[in-house]
């Protein structure tokens, strides 16, 4: 059975998308690269997870009349490091957001989120901001500033990085991110609650109707975001602390000294010893103070272990979803899935041979934005690979670290070049005497019209 998303589908996409990127430079007969060729030059180093991929092709296309940048992502004049830096420092990281989009839209289609859904029907996506370029003294006019005690500036970067989580499922699917960089026209610098707006009245349209929750910490549990989240389709979830809700917090110990807040408590065993999950919760309770203040659905989990009274985990969320016996512990459940997007997402994409915060080029404009969305796009599609394709999910299984599944690529790319992707998986997997484990292919149908 084909694939629903193969590696040259996810190809495919992303070369259609790229195909109409501007060319900032002037007319010139000389002009030799293409703006498509810096973009899958600089793709292939994410993907392969191999800052010097570029360089181990130059080399085989010298002994060996080819090279696999051509072969596997269709780089056709390679052209060195510094003139991909300056061939796409001007493009905005918003002209590659319509990959993100249609990948999304493909695995809905091909019915490959329906696991990922709970709370009846519901998607989770949570949000979240991180830092990945600082520096003293290399900045652009997209940097962000922050005054340092010894009286320098500190120059630096963040996006937010809305990923697709799931409770006990380990993979996160990359939606895309939103930079907080100055904006025009605001004398303000940007900061994270703003982005997080205009993620939610970019994307709207493409994702609010697959049935979405957000996920966030408290910085995005303030009226105007809970608000404007509701204005554009979405449902949310999110974390409520009381030192930044001290009117919220107030009314709910009127509503608990008066006996108007439900608990309840579950028990359960947990391999080594049972936890106690108690909630309290109460629907339709102001957000804030004034006469427009929004009702929302507020819940508490403490968790302690049974034996010790040792307290394990305690947060309160606050929610648009009606909050009963029967469902409040399953919404608490969700609501914990925000620790998905830091220890899946930000900390692999560090940690885990992403590189995240590596300097791979800051430029004068966009460059380090537009690095930072195609080494999430590498993210995600090596994701999406490990869902839809069947070679690619038993190399996975078999070379279960990370760091030598990516190492065995970058060696045999080094020195071999290989036809296609499918031709890349197939030598590994003959190497590795894998060929069993291949669960056999159905014959094609016969036409017989």
């Amino acid at each position: 059975m084909t694939p629903p998303l193969s590696f040259d589908d996810l190809q495919a996409i992303l070369h259609q998308h790229i195909a109409p990127l501007p060319d900032h430079r002037k007319p010139s007969p000389n002009t030799r690269y293409t703006i498509q060729n810096a973009v899958l030059g600089a793709f292939g180093i994410f993907f392969t997870q191999s800052p010097s991929f570029l360089e181990y092709q130059r080399r085989l296309q010298h002994t060996k009349g080819r090279n696999n940048a051509q072969t596997l992502f269709g780089v056709t004049q390679m052209p060195c490091d510094n003139q991909i830096r300056t061939l796409l420092d001007p493009l905005a990281p918003s002209h590659l957001e319509p990959v993100f989009i249609e990948v999304f839209t493909r695995l809905a289609q091909h019915h490959m989120l329906d696991s990922f859904r709970v709370l009846g029907d519901q998607l989770l996506v949570a949000l979240d901001g991180t830092n990945y370029f600082a520096s003293q003294t290399i900045h652009c006019q997209n940097c962000l500033t922050r005054h340092l005690a010894n009286g320098h500036t500190l120059y630096y970067h963040s996006a937010i990085t809305p990923v697709l989580v799931c409770p006990g499922r380990p993979e996160v699917l990359a939606l895309p991110p939103e930079y907080i960089m100055p904006q025009d026209g605001h004398d303000k610098q940007d900061c994270e609650q703003a982005a997080g707006k205009r993620w939610l009245t970019t994307h709207a349209p493409a994702v609010a109707p697959h049935q979405v929750t957000l996920l966030g910490d408290d910085l995005y549990s303030k009226q105007p975001f809970c608000a404007l989240a509701r204005q554009q389709g979405f449902n949310f979830l999110l974390v409520c602390k009381p030192d930044s809700h001290a009117t919220l917090y107030e009314r709910l110990a009127f509503w608990q000294a008066n006996d108007g807040m439900a608990e309840l408590e579950h028990r359960r065993w947990n391999g080594r010893f049972t936890e106690v999950m108690r909630y309290r919760y109460i629907n339709d309770v102001l957000l804030r103070g004034g006469d427009d203040a929004m009702s929302v659905n507020w819940f508490e989990l403490t968790s302690v272990n049974a034996t010790t009274g040792e307290q394990l985990y305690h947060h309160s969320f606050i929610t648009n979803h009606g909050l009963r016996a029967h469902n409040v512990a399953a919404v608490a459940q969700a609501g914990r899935g925000r620790w998905k997007i830091e220890n899946e997402n930000n900390n692999v994409l560090k940690t885990k041979g992403y590189h995240l915060e590596h300097n791979f080029g800051h430029g004068q404009q966009y460059l380090s934005a537009f690095m930072l969305s195609l080494n999430l796009l590498a993210f995600l599609f090596h994701t999406v690979l490990e869902w839809s394709d069947e070679q690619y999910a038993l190399l996975r299984r078999v070379l279960a670290r990370r760091q030598t599944f990516f190492e065995d690529i970058q060696a045999l790319t080094r020195y071999m070049v290989f036809d296609s992707w499918h031709h890349l998986l197939e030598f590994m997997i003959r190497g590795l005497e894998l060929e069993s484990r291949l669960e056999p292919q159905p014959a094609p149908k016969r036409d017989t019209s």
